[in-house]
């Protein structure tokens, strides 16, 4: 009879795989609370410093990984801020230059409105002529019985005297574009030399400006002719004295400094 084997006795071991996913937990959580730490703990100046590292990037196109660290030194951030402060200043002093400017082309303007309308008074000429300054421009409202024969855009020569008047004052204010244009009333042209209200209109205000222009110290290039034959009237036509209204030549010299929410029609329709 054969002897059993006999197994020396041993103690059975716990399955311990359970220690491996334990310890990750463990790191994790150790991970966690190292970061919460950190940003609890993290100085208020840094964020301000990111904040105004964000507010360069977006002021002036500058993007944040441009930075050589993951928050940018004192140096770049002073920079960013001179570069804002001196944008300010610029446009401070832009608008303070553009604001005298506009001032100096105001009294320039109504310097040489008082200059017509003594003109205007002295010759007696209250009923052809007539100046407005609004926030546009500066109009002279000639009648074309001052200027013109019916029908006609030849200037009177006893006109011419008026026109030479007008040029002489504005060779004072030479840099300002000066727009002359004509107008005629709606009763239809009866003549063979012009086949429309339009031709006489645009031949009126290229006779005239060139008269003006015949002042040597006028410069051509701020002068332009334009014609509005019957469609742009400022009376009725109804009636007699409303067409001659409309029946007239403008003289306008025109702002360069305009006050955009204040600004006005450039004439009254």
């Amino acid at each position: 009879m054969s002897k059993k084997t006999r197994h020396e006795p041993h103690e059975e071991h716990a399955d311990e795989s359970w220690l491996l996913p334990y310890a990750d937990l463990l790191t994790l959580l150790l991970a966690l609370f190292i970061v919460m730490y950190a940003m609890s703990a993290t100085d208020n100046k840094k964020f301000e410093e990111m904040s105004e590292a964000f507010n360069t990037a977006l002021s002036t196109g500058n993007g944040v990984l441009n930075f050589s660290s993951a928050l940018p030194s004192d140096k770049n951030l002073d920079k960013g801020k001179k570069n804002s402060e001196e944008n300010v200043v610029n446009n401070a002093d832009k608008q303070k230059q553009k604001s005298q400017l506009a001032k100096q082309e105001q009294e320039d303007l109504e310097k040489l409105k008082k200059q017509l309308d003594q003109y205007i008074s002295n010759n007696g000429l209250t009923t052809l002529l007539n100046t407005k300054l609004n926030q546009s421009q500066l109009t002279i409202t000639i009648s074309d019985n001052a200027l013109f024969a019916s029908g006609s855009a030849v200037v009177k020569q006893e006109s011419r005297q008026l026109a030479g008047a007008i040029s002489n004052m504005l060779q004072q204010f030479p840099t300002y574009n000066v727009v002359v244009s004509g107008h005629t009333d709606n009763m239809p042209i009866s003549n063979s030399e012009y086949a429309s209200n339009w031709d006489l209109s645009s031949d009126r205000a290229l006779h005239f400006m060139k008269i003006l222009l015949q002042n040597a110290k006028l410069d051509p290039v701020k002068f332009t002719s334009t014609a509005y034959g019957e469609f742009h009237p400022i009376a009725s036509n109804a009636t007699d004295a409303g067409r001659a209204k409309n029946r007239r030549v403008e003289v306008s010299i025109i702002r360069k400094y305009t006050d955009e929410s204040q600004q006005t029609s450039d004439k009254t329709k």
